[in-house]
């Protein structure tokens, strides 16, 4: 691994330093970047929209006039102790607990943001930046700002936590320096554990979404050629200028009139305005955004059921929701691209579009013109919080839909005003003012609920969600991905059929399910996708083939190889952290080599000791190699670390089992049924409770799981079969009736 991660390190350094041919000639046909400067000289009033805007002050140097935040000993109570801002000789400085948990004084190398939080950068050595995460509130001190804030808002974080700020979840490098920087390029050396992290530009300057820009400046110089499609360009969104927007006839909303393909600049945007991870380093501007990131999709935990923002996803994965998205808007159609604002104030940006006499009026939105309740944004754009005082606003762009917050729980912009009703009052309003029956809005929400719940008649519903193409690809993506616990020929189809989808986060999404299909038809039907045109889904592909790939004659291994090959930069890119090593286990113990699989856990477990699937993964190894006595005590010492892992508890259990120490199996079975949110640790559990004779006890387990996860097949079954042998016929019959329910969808 080691030379692999040197070789792909010196490939980047050639790259950024230009290549050269035989005859010691460099080569001028890569463009580098200029920097903004360059591009100022002919841009002046996009550069002086750029300047003091998020963009520009993503990452600056600390200075008398860049620092916000007080450092005249200022202090700053958090649950690790007293933090104090102080002035060393021309020094801004931070002391506060270290990696060890005693206090030391740490230089501000960086400044991260301005607005409304200023975050610091602190070196902790090898050339590892950390996020700070006492933050200065820059709002006026009217709106509570002016003051020292911890982002954990006082919840105990100790030193040793992922989540502390010595951890890899606050590492700059990896989590934050592609999209505060310019230029970007990671680089870590897994042999030193130091990085070598290089940018052009301290922020997000014009080539960080232009591309470099060399090649445009000697054409400029060259006498600016305009029968020259490209200018000279890497990214030139010319795509913007040649869409035409009107109003057809009586229509309320305007419509893009010709048939022009936008998605570069989607792409470009979206790059840093997701929730996502990157596969490659640097990413190139030009490229389709699955070509150099991985797209989260609408995961419980990141989104509410019906899409709706929970947790800090940056814009993208919302606006893929949208109507406008569908109809063809893009970000530069309400926002400025060089100074980040509005193309107009509040509510004026959305008269762009939708005419006022329509939709600025009380019979649209039913509240008192001039009131918040009257605004386009308050009910369409809904505000959520993060970083503790930051809000942002969800671009899906939702219709409320309080009858959905009734239902399924999730959020609603009616009670975000009316905080002191009920969503039932709320629901009744809406059904006041339209009729009982919504037309738009995330009906799709409730098979997304209940997928995550295995809820009965979820797999009918998903499976239409999956068959509705009318609806958002990423829609459909979580759909087919929630389908795979319901297993059923209609599952078996649509995910065949996914396979050949035109959205790639759909190819993405059924490639990674044939994870469980036959050897012979997974690679009848899913080894294509290893050569598909986006990196995303090839490297999906990897790690479902990689067990099969020994069925294709050699001729064929070609495809495999080359993706595998790029599967392992892309981990390699990622060295310092551990998912990249369990990564690569998993892919080498697919393949049989157990010693090189071995090797990457424990270098996993030596990254991040608390990383639940190295331990996991690493035991389960080690049970095919017949070794359990070992694995039981690498488990012992990850629940030291994580006592309330179920994942850990759940493999210690069946390591126990193996060894035949079964009642202190069954008790970590349990503990890890009582922990998790999956209905299979309990199924497991009952299991383990029947072998050792505790029947009535099992099934009083499964019948409980069976009424919180009410679609689950494994959990029927096995009641099923536990009260036909106990001789409780009806109570065989209704669990039969169920489970009969369930598999006809």
């Amino acid at each position: 691994m080691a030379s692999l991660l040197l070789l792909v390190t010196a490939a980047c350094r050639q790259e950024r330093a230009g290549s050269s041919d035989v005859t010691g000639v460099a080569s001028t046909l890569a463009p580098t970047h200029v920097g903004r400067q360059a591009c100022a000289a002919c841009h002046p009033k996009e550069a002086a929209l750029h300047a003091g805007s998020h963009h520009d002050l993503a990452l600056q140097q600390p200075t008398e006039t860049t620092v916000l935040g007080d450092f005249d000993g200022a202090t700053l109570e958090r649950s690790s102790g007293t933090t104090t801002f102080l002035r060393q000789d021309d020094h801004h400085v931070v002391r506060t607990e270290g990696p060890d948990g005693e206090l030391q004084d740490y230089r501000v190398a960086h400044l991260f943001g301005a607005v409304p939080l200023q975050q610091c950068l602190l070196s902790l050595g090898d050339g590892r930046l950390q996020a700070f995460t006492g933050c200065w509130d820059d709002r006026p001190e009217s709106a509570g700002g002016q003051r020292w804030f911890d982002l954990h808002d006082g919840e105990p974080v100790a030193h040793d936590d992922v989540l502390h700020w010595t951890g890899p979840a606050q590492n700059w490098n990896h989590q934050c320096a592609e999209c505060h920087s310019t230029n970007l390029v990671k680089d870590f050396d897994d042999t030193t554990g130091h990085f070598e992290t290089t940018w052009s530009e301290e922020d997000v300057s014009c080539e960080a979404c232009h591309g470099p820009g060399s090649a445009h400046v000697a054409w400029a110089e060259a006498g600016a050629d305009t029968s020259r499609a490209d200018r000279g360009l890497t990214v030139r969104f010319a795509a913007r200028g040649a869409a035409t927007w009107g109003f057809v006839g009586d229509d309320p909303i305007a419509r893009k009139l010709n048939d022009v393909d936008r998605s570069q600049e989607l792409d470009t945007c979206g790059r840093c305005h997701s929730r996502r991870s990157a596969l490659v380093s640097p990413a190139d501007p030009s490229a389709p955004l699955a070509d150099t990131h991985r797209l989260s999709l609408l995961d419980e935990g990141l989104y509410h059921a019906d899409g709706q923002v929970l947790d800090e996803v940056f814009v993208l994965g919302s606006f893929l929701q949208s109507r406008m998205h569908a109809e063809g808007v893009t970000c530069t159609d309400c926002h400025d691209p060089h100074s980040g604002e509005l193309r107009a104030e509040g509510d004026a940006t959305c008269a762009q579009c939708h005419r006022p006499d329509v939709y600025f009026t009380r019979e649209h939105h039913h509240h008192e013109p001039g009131t918040e309740g009257a605004s386009c944004l308050s009910c369409h754009a809904p505000v959520s919080t993060f970083m503790v005082i930051d809000g942002r606003r969800d671009h899906s762009f939702p219709v409320p839909r309080p009858d959905l917050s009734v239902e399924l729980g999730t959020p609603n912009a009616c009670n975000d005003c009316h905080a002191d009703q009920s969503s039932q009052w709320a629901a009744d309003r809406v059904v006041e003012w339209h009729g009982p029956t919504r037309e738009r809005g995330a009906d799709w929400a409730r098979a997304i609920a209940a997928g995550r719940k295995r809820s009965a008649g979820a797999g009918r519903l998903l499976a239409e969600l999956v068959r509705d193409h009318e609806q958002p690809a990423i829609v459909r993506s979580t759909a087919l991905g929630l389908l795979q616990a319901f297993p059923s020929s209609t599952a078996h189809e649509l995910t065949r059929a996914g396979l050949s989808d035109a959205s790639d986060l759909v190819r993405r999404t059924a490639v990674g399910a044939l994870g469980g299909w036959e050897a012979s038809t997974r690679v009848a039907v899913g080894w294509s996708l290893l050569d598909d045109p986006r990196r995303a889904v090839r490297t999906e592909a990897v790690g479902v083939m990689a067990p099969v790939a020994g069925l294709v004659p050699p001729g064929q291994r070609a495809t495999f190889d080359a993706a595998l090959a790029e599967y392992r930069q892309l981990q390699a890119m990622n060295a310092d952290r551990a998912d990249a090593w369990v990564s690569l286990g998993n892919v080498e113990a697919a393949l049989g080599d157990a010693v090189k699989a071995r090797a990457h856990y424990e270098k996993a477990i030596d990254l991040q000791p608390s990383f639940v699937p190295a331990s996991v993964n690493l035991a389960d190894l080690l049970r095919a190699l017949g070794r359990d006595e070992e694995g039981e005590v690498v488990l012992r010492r990850l629940l030291a670390l994580v006592p309330d892992s179920a994942e850990a508890h759940h493999a210690l259990g069946l390591t126990l089992v193996r060894l035949g120490q079964k009642h202190e199996a069954v008790s970590e079975l349990g503990r890890a049924a009582q922990l998790g949110s999956d209905p299979r640790l309990t199924w497991v559990h009952a299991l383990a409770l029947v072998d050792l004779g505790r029947r009535d006890e099992a099934v009083l387990r499964l019948e409980a799981a069976a009424q919180r996860w009410t679609g689950d097949r494994s959990l029927l079954s096995s009641l099923v079969q536990l009260t036909e042998e106990a001789g409780d016929r009806e109570a065989a019959a209704r669990w039969r009736e169920r489970l009969a329910a369930t598999t006809q969808e």
